[in-house]
C-alpha cells in the first residue's frame, strides 16, 4: 500500500510554491537595486533644481 498523504499539507505547499514563483516574476519585472533608485532620485532632483533655476520673476 502507498503511504497516505496529507492533502492540507500538499495544498499549502503548492500555494507557497505558486506564491514564490509569482514573487520571483514580480522581482524580475519591477525590481530595481538601491543604486538604481538613488540614481533616479538624484536625476529627478537635479532636473527640478535646473527647472527652478530658469524661472523668471513676474
Amino acid at each position: 500500500m502507498a503511504e497516505p498523504i496529507n492533502l492540507n499539507r500538499y495544498r499549502k505547499t503548492k500555494a507557497r510554491a505558486e506564491g514564490k514563483a509569482r514573487a520571483d516574476a514580480n522581482t524580475v519585472k519591477f525590481g530595481r537595486s538601491k543604486a538604481e533608485k538613488t540614481l533616479d532620485q538624484a536625476r529627478s532632483d537635479k532636473a527640478r533644481r535646473d527647472l527652478d533655476g530658469h524661472e523668471q520673476d513676474p
